[in-house]
């Protein structure tokens, strides 16, 4: 007989291979029972990371010393009964397979009760109960796992350094508590409290907690609600990033989970407010009925399906962008008081409002205040401008405005000009950032980034509608391309068409151009065809709206002035006014800010006028 049954004890370590990747899997399974349990406090202590030691205890319903030990049971489970219940889940563990396979490699001790009687304590070694006895009546459970992979060298062995297990334990636990900001949480290791919530039910509090204060202060509630979903949440300005998607955590129903395309709707509703290659920080919260989403289809249960999954991700977007229109997303610039040094040493003073990528403004300061010497005096080599060279305009190009006057009357004033307050300009630094101000302060402006939005926003709307107006060209444009180039072409001549691309057969791999969007910048026609060619063929299928957004950026990147150009006042004035006219005035297309302010208060404490 070849085929037979394996041992119990056998199969629970196949089955812990799934279930306990390592430290972290342990400690969620963990806190998972813990808080199906209705628990309001869990403490989680640990010594090495967890491979030495895991404890987790609760205040939750606790076990009978019957159940306590059916609990190690395969499969045991008390929150499914039928096959019904699968497409019902309201619980974080479900399976059946958790306590099972975390005793099957470790040496595990329990103590439980309801609080009604005595509690129970079982001890466990690789799978198998060696002692039972009573414990105190406390009500809850505290589980403690020892020697995890004693008996499993070679899962063992595969173990990264403490440093790395530790941080997955605490990003896990990150998580939850900003799934359940009702619970209070404690986290220790090896006898070092790291983080503790207060379970009042505020996210906002959680957040400061892991995060810090200086981000707190800087995240905006969102709150939407569909016939099928609810979505709440904060979301960072878009000046708080990091360099991963990590710190996008998306709640479902009270489970922590990954979903790409989720985590993609969020960065698409930042759209181009995000530096490329940074991401945001959100903790999103959605509630749905549990039909709607599929939990069972991965053993730790990170990933799931949902049923109406594009609705979803368009209301993700769509909130986000809400949010973030409503708010003036100008960095602050704050100033922190610096630390007392010698005379002779540098001054430092912060001014950079995103904690996470500190740098510092360093102001020099002479050790001994003399009598400045004319003579001897060192000047800027590149002094604040006032007024400079006018900007040489070599074509006459359309006002790239988002507001177009339809009639002979005054213009009307966008709805988009008071994201932004007017600001006067008062002179240029370095043929590059206008300096400005207002009743509420002083600014720096890249003039270029600035630009850049405003023709960036033109080219956009002019991208939206691409049929209604095409320049003939006197010679057409000969393009000569790779046969790889040549076939895709021919495959795909209705999409190019509908981004003004019109491309004629002229040999076996040539073609001509005899027309194109006549809002193509002149000089760069040749350029902006091959770039928007190459856009379409990198997409793994044709995304029109994301083909016109690419070609838009690279547009307004090409026609906007670069540094080192210096303006007239006027010219800096008609500038700042056409970005106030503009959606979004607080980012470049690529993401980097176009305004920092320093507002008076700030200032004022900066020259001790306010002590």
């Amino acid at each position: 007989m070849k085929i037979k049954q394996m041992p119990t004890q056998l199969a629970n370590k196949i089955a812990a291979g799934e279930v306990v990747e390592r430290p972290a899997s342990v400690v969620k399974e963990l806190v998972e029972n813990s808080i199906d349990a209705g628990s309001s406090f869990v403490k989680v202590e640990m010594e090495e990371a967890g491979i030495g030691r895991i404890r987790v205890t609760d205040n939750g319903e606790g076990m009978s010393s019957e159940d306590s030990e059916r609990a190690f049971l395969p499969h045991a489970t008390s929150k499914i009964n039928d096959e019904n219940d699968l497409f019902h889940v309201r619980t974080l563990g479900f399976r059946g397979e958790a306590l099972a396979s975390i005793a099957a490699v470790s040496k595990l001790t329990l103590k439980t009760s309801t609080g009604e009687e005595a509690g129970t304590s079982l001890y466990l070694e690789g799978g198998e109960i060696v002692e039972k006895s009573k414990s105190d009546a406390r009500k809850g459970t505290e589980i403690t796992v020892d020697e995890l992979f004693y008996n499993t060298p070679a899962r063992l062995k595969y173990m990264k350094s403490l440093h790395t297990e530790l941080g997955h334990v605490t990003d896990l636990l990150n998580r939850l508590a900003l799934s359940y900001p009702e619970i209070r949480f404690e986290v220790i290791h090896n006898g070092r409290t790291l983080f503790k919530t207060s379970g009042s039910g505020d996210l906002l509090q959680v957040i400061a907690q892991i995060y810090g204060m200086s981000v707190a202060k800087k995240m905006l509630q969102i709150e939407h609600k569909t016939l099928d979903y609810e979505i709440t949440g904060f979301i960072a300005k878009p000046e708080v990033t990091r360099a991963s998607r990590n710190f996008i955590s998306t709640i479902i129903n009270g489970r922590y989970i990954k979903n790409y395309p989720l985590s993609k709707a969020v960065v698409d509703g930042y759209h181009t407010l995000l530096p490329i290659g940074k991401y945001p920080l959100v903790v999103l919260n959605i509630t749905m009925a549990p039909i709607l989403v599929d939990v069972n289809v991965h053993p730790t249960k990170l990933e799931v399906r949902f049923s109406k999954d594009k609705a979803l991700y368009e209301s993700v977007k769509e909130t986000i962008q809400a949010a973030l229109r409503q708010e003036t997303l100008i960095p602050e610039m704050e100033y922190k008081e610096p630390k007392k040094k010698p005379i002779s040493t540098q001054e430092q003073f912060s001014f950079d409002s995103n904690p996470v990528e500190e740098k510092e403004f360093i102001a020099n300061k002479p050790a001994v205040e003399t009598e400045p010497n004319i003579e001897k005096s060192t000047i800027p080599e590149e002094p604040v401008q006032m007024i400079r060279e006018p900007i040489t305009v070599e074509e006459k190009e359309p006002n790239p405005n988002p507001v177009v006057a339809t009639s002979d009357e005054a213009e009307p004033e966008p709805q988009f000009a008071d994201r932004i307050p007017p600001i006067y300009p008062i002179g240029q630094l370095h043929g590059t950032y206008i300096l400005g101000q207002n009743d509420e302060g002083f600014y720096m402006i890249d003039q270029h980034a600035a630009q850049e939005r405003i023709k960036y926003e033109f080219y956009k709307e002019k991208l939206g509608k691409p049929n209604n107006e095409s320049q003939q060209l006197l010679i057409p444009l000969t393009f000569d391309f790779s046969n790889e180039e040549a076939l895709f072409i021919d495959a795909h001549q209705d999409e190019l068409e509908k981004v003004g691309l019109y491309f004629e057969p002229f040999g076996r791999t040539s073609y001509v151009i005899r027309s194109h969007p006549n809002w193509f910048p002149k000089g760069f026609e040749e350029e902006v065809i091959r770039e928007m060619l190459e856009h379409v063929m990198k997409e793994e299928k044709i995304n029109v709206e994301r083909i016109r957004e690419e070609a838009a950026i690279m547009m307004s990147c090409k026609r906007s002035i670069k540094a080192n150009h210096y303006l007239t006042l006027e010219e800096m004035a008609r500038l700042l006014e056409d970005l106030r006219k503009t959606v979004d005035p607080f980012t470049c297309p690529h993401g980097r800010p176009i305004i920092i302010h320093f507002s008076s208060y700030e200032i004022e404490k900066m020259f001790k006028r306010i002590m």
